[in-house]
């Protein structure tokens, strides 16, 4: 089966490259001619990757045209999958994978919605879950999960995607996989702030809990399945992007508790999937305090001491 990468960010670059160690033909294409051009001469992408070799068997193009496979893996950001798809019609009769998390901010869709109003009865898939580009690239285990309405479609997907490093597991709940990969990044941006502020490893690990719980909240009400939110999707990408440097959420999260300024160039989909996800949220009923708090960090009208504070002076309650 023919396999296509679009975007050739830092994950999409991984995915590319564990995907050619399992001798398919795997194309990787990126928007730019120049840094296409570049990465067929240097086979690395020293931009976004650096240090991660591009094996010889990988075709790197900026022609859509030429990247058209059986499965094309979308791996751009949450905020541009819209503008990728309404430009690049050529990907409509494909079997489309998002390989992004978030929630778009103009519509409170996620990524499989994205694509099916963009590519209406589009056969739509999203791969998730805890992993770090540079892992992938450098053939760590790693395990994600794949979600798809239609399992039959799932399953050979499922084994095509699977290479010596990545094993992948599948789930027909596709609002749980997608909401568990978007609202984890809110939590790691709340607890890099915590933990920026010198507030601690016992107050990072109370948002970890509660975050979980919010998520689970959100998730359950748009008609995700429980078990999905502590699989992969959910509790495994939580876990990994609230405790590590490698999570530019978090580092986001970070400089806000150090009161630091943020590279502007770097993508951090927590930020809009926050101010989304209260909106929704707001529309629902549904509770979602550290969201909240969140989207109150980031328009600078409540420093990171007084958020903990009003968490922490909330009523009590069962938990």
């Amino acid at each position: 089966m023919s396999i296509s990468v679009i975007g050739s960010g830092a994950f999409g670059t991984a995915l590319a490259i564990s995907l050619s160690q399992t001798g398919r033909p795997v194309t990787l294409w990126a928007r730019s001619e120049t840094a296409a051009q570049k990465m067929r001469e240097t086979r690395e992408n020293v931009a976004r990757l650096p240090g991660c070799a591009l094996p010889s068997s990988l075709q790197i193009t900026s022609d859509m045209d030429s990247a058209l496979a059986q499965y094309m893996l979308l791996a751009v950001p949450m905020q541009m999958m819209r503008s990728v798809l309404q430009d690049y019609s050529q990907l409509h009769d494909r079997m489309l994978v998002a390989c992004c998390k978030g929630i778009e901010l103009t519509t409170g869709l996620g990524p499989i919605a994205v694509i099916q109003d963009v590519v209406p009865g589009a056969n739509a898939a999203i791969l998730t879950g805890p992993s770090f580009a540079d892992d992938i690239a450098r053939g760590l285990p790693t395990a994600l999960t794949l979600a798809c309405y239609d399992d039959a479609a799932c399953q050979p997907l499922q084994d095509d995607l699977m290479t010596p490093n990545l094993r992948i597991y599948r789930t027909t709940d596709t609002v749980g996989a997608e909401l568990g990969g978007a609202l984890k990044n809110v939590m790691a941006i709340a607890c890099g702030a915590v933990i920026g502020a010198g507030l601690g490893d016992s107050a990072r690990a109370a948002l970890m809990t509660r975050g979980y719980a919010e998520m689970t909240r959100m998730a359950q009400a748009l008609g995700a399945r429980p078990d999905t939110l502590a699989g992969l999707s959910g509790f495994g990408d939580l876990a990994l992007t609230c405790t590590s440097d490698l999570s530019r959420n978090y580092r986001f999260g970070l400089s806000i508790g150090q009161g630091k300024p943020f590279d502007p160039l770097i993508t951090v989909e927590g930020a809009a999937t926050a101010r989304a996800t209260v909106q929704r949220a707001n529309d629902l009923n549904i509770d979602m305090p550290i969201t909240e708090a969140v989207v109150a960090l980031l328009d600078q009208k409540m420093r990171v001491q007084d958020a903990m504070e009003m968490l922490l002076s909330r009523p009590p309650k069962e938990e």
